[in-house]
């Protein structure tokens, strides 16, 4: 195999030559004149080294609306891309799809991680030169918007997102460094700033680094223009204070001289601790002025952040010190004030003039608008059908409880809902999350954790937590690194609140546990295809299908056809789940001629339901893969036999299935059978009718049929890997 890197996502999806020294120079690139096979090439290096399901390949070709001839272009597309590797064996058939072999090193997204976690570790550790070095590496490989030229909505949007995102804060560390090393290259840090505070003008990390940038280059009255500015949207468009990064800044620009002042930190100057005038409020304290620039006491001007309105929540971000933490406006002294620049008028109070009087008051500002309480539920789910009972039961769970008093043991209430794909969890705990919002005015949070998202890897403890306490308002650049750490402070900042958490289609048990709050005022609302037992405390609310009666209501209702009652054909076609109900109903909605009767005779009459049950993006079948995928490809035994569980039950046409049966299926021994089974009640895949019988929902067991039909084409052409 030749060297170099072959696969580039760090813009448009290219190949590089292998014989290309870094495949980053331009006579490197292999060009790629067809769009599909672009979006092939992307949809499988979304997945490198592992095999992409055909479904998924078609979704991100044709966006999910496939053309009858989609298997054979498919083929096609494929072929193509073989030509223009350096090894046709890259790129192999796998039932049930595709897998595209990438070695370490041979993708640009893995190289830049790699460049970005050693520039994250050099930057909590101070080494401002390793930070510059691998910044620059990384940037380097950065050709544009990951997937450049791709239809957004199928292909990687949430994957370019998070890359984008990684970039911005790269260069957040990058400028730090520069601004710590300091020197001639400063003055040419002011353009991009500029440029970067434009294009994000609610970031404040550039807005702080563009005014210290401007302060140390003999700009100073920009500089506090920079703050003015900023200052001012943010009260406009979030009712909120800069953060105490920007303040610190601020401070730096209006106690010290214009000039460069020698290395400084990335909130304010660092160097020998002199006498200081009193504590600045809002301020961190451990921000000391170094002796020989310390402003005398009577001169020092503070940053006064304005008083929250009574009963509102001051601005939920981590001070750094836990002198900072209990420092307030209302208790610190207040500093005589010198006459302020015009600039920094937007932003800073002067201080009454000295007086006789022992001790000065504190200095007020003008209270600013409230700070606008995070409300992430997505919409109400339309025509919700059915679940009252578990609805209520919900409700009574999950609503704050009276204070219980200082001994008493309270906590969080966790409501656990779980069940086969489809089933409508996602339904049930958004339409209870917006019954009981007004009960949590603090706010109601939503995080799709991706658990089983074709396609979407699901996201991390420390992913969750992040982008958490960002919506919280906390500054990025004070984020602990470590997970224990974040952890805890989620935990803090919603500890004296009453907020409601939604935590959407969650993996296990370990991805849920770091983002539960510790305050009895809050309450969580969990959804997952597992029941997710070894999450201690949770109370679980398993949801079966509906009964004939409210599917017939939810299909009249999404579809506004009268005349469908419980018995109609329809009802038991669908299985009475949720998804596939809304799938029938909106293909009546979409096609009037289309009558309820033709419908179920389609239905009846077709090889395979699944095919049917597809619309839009509503997709049975892709509800369905996802799950088996996830345990087909996961790195657990028991997993992978389930996987193989699955698609023996579709090759064996029974009413129920046991151990020893699938044992000889399988060929395996009985305990590993028994326990492939029990994972897949666990994902909701089958369900145990009596002690070791098993049973799938008939819409599952037209899923395993058309696997089982899959292994025995991949059989006849060669292919092993329906065995494992």
């Amino acid at each position: 195999m030749r060297c170099g890197l072959r696969f580039g996502l760090l813009g448009a999806p290219v190949l590089y030559d292998g014989g290309a020294s870094n495949g980053l120079a331009g006579d490197g690139i292999q060009p790629i004149g067809s769009i599909k096979v672009r979006t092939l090439l992307a949809a499988l290096l979304l997945e490198p080294g592992r095999v992409v399901p055909v479904g998924t390949l078609k979704d991100a070709l044709w966006g999910g609306t496939p053309p009858a001839s989609a298997q054979a272009s498919l083929h096609n597309h494929v072929a193509r891309l073989r030509r223009l590797l350096d090894d046709p064996g890259r790129l192999r058939a796998i039932p049930p799809g595709y897998l595209l072999r990438v070695g370490p090193g041979e993708l640009d997204v893995h190289v830049f991680q790699a460049h970005v976690e050693r520039a994250r570790a050099a930057h909590a550790n101070q080494d401002w030169q390793r930070v510059l070095t691998e910044s620059a590496s990384a940037l380097t490989l950065w050709r544009g918007a990951p997937l450049t030229g791709l239809p957004s909505e199928t292909v990687g949007y949430a994957f370019a997102q998070r890359l984008a995102e990684a970039r911005l804060i790269l260069l957040e560390w990058r400028y730090d460094a520069e601004l710590n090393i300091g020197g001639p290259r400063l003055p040419s840090l002011i353009p991009e700033l500029t440029s970067l505070t434009a294009e994000h003008p609610l970031r404040e990390s550039y807005h702080r680094q563009l005014m210290l940038t401007l302060h140390r280059t003999g700009r100073r009255a920009e500089s506090l223009a920079v703050h003015r500015d900023l200052r001012n949207r943010l009260l406009e468009e979030l009712g909120v204070e800069p953060g105490p990064a920007v303040r610190a800044a601020h401070v730096e620009v209006l106690r010290l001289p214009v000039g460069p002042v020698g290395p400084v930190g990335p909130v304010g100057p660092v160097g020998p601790v002199g006498p200081v005038g009193p504590d600045v409020p809002g301020v961190p304290s451990g921000l000391a002025t170094p002796a020989h620039l310390a402003t005398p006491a009577h001169l020092a001007v503070p940053y006064v952040p304005a008083q929250p309105t009574s009963g509102s929540a001051p601005r939920p971000v981590p001070a750094p010190t836990p002198r900072a933490a209990s420092a307030s406006p209302r208790s610190a002294p207040a500093p005589r004030s010198a006459p302020t620049p015009r600039a920094a008028s937007a932003s800073v109070r002067p201080a009454p003039e000295p007086s006789t009087a022992p001790t000065p008051r504190p200095a007020q500002a003008s209270a600013p608008p409230r700070m606008p309480r995070p409300a992430q539920l997505p919409p109400p789910p339309p025509h919700f059908t059915g679940r009252t009972p578990v609805a209520d039961d919900l409700r009574r769970t999950l609503a704050p409880k009276p204070h219980l008093g200082p001994d008493a043991t309270a906590r969080a209430p966790v409501a656990l809902i779980h069940g086969m794909p489809g089933v409508g969890k996602s339904a049930l705990a958004l339409h209870v999350a917006h019954a009981l919002r007004h009960r949590f005015p603090d706010g109601q949070l939503y995080v799709d954790l991706h658990g089983s998202t074709p396609g979407v890897p699901p996201l991390t403890p420390t992913q969750a937590l992040t982008a958490l306490l960002r919506d919280l308002g906390t500054d990025p650049l004070l984020i602990p690194e470590h997970p224990d750490g974040t952890a805890a402070l989620l935990r803090s900042l919603l500890a004296p609140t009453r907020t409601l958490l939604v935590l959407d289609d969650a993996e296990g048990a370990a991805q849920i546990r770091p983002l539960l709050p510790a305050g009895p005022g809050c309450a969580v609302i969990v959804t997952s295809r597992s029941p997710l037992t070894a999450l201690d405390g949770a109370r679980r609310f398993p949801l079966t299908p509906l009964s004939d009666g409210e599917s017939a209501e939810l299909l009249r209702a999404a579809s506004g056809r009268d005349g469908l009652d419980a018995a109609h054909p329809l009802v038991g076609l669908t299985g009475r789940l949720p998804l596939a109900l809304r799938v029938v109903a909106a293909r009546l909605a979409a096609r009037r001629a289309l009558t309820p009767d033709l419908l179920a005779a389609q239905l009846v009459a077709a090889e395979s339901r699944l095919a049917h049950l597809e619309y839009d993006d509503l997709s049975v079948r892709r509800s369905l893969a996802g799950a088996h995928d996830a345990l087909r490809t996961s790195a657990r035994e028991t997993d992978r036999d389930a996987a193989l569980a699955l698609r023996r039950i579709g090759a064996l046409d029974l009413p129920t299935y046991d151990a020893p049966l699938l044992a000889r299926l399988t060929a395996t021994d009985e305990r590993r059978a028994g326990a492939a089974l029990d994972r897949l009640v666990d994902v909701a895949l089958l369900e145990e009718t009596a002690y070791g019988h098993y049973a799938p929902h008939d819409l599952v067991r037209d899923y395993a049929r058309e696997l089982a039909v899959g292994c025995v084409v991949a059989a006849n052409g060669g292919a092993s890997a329906c065995q494992g």
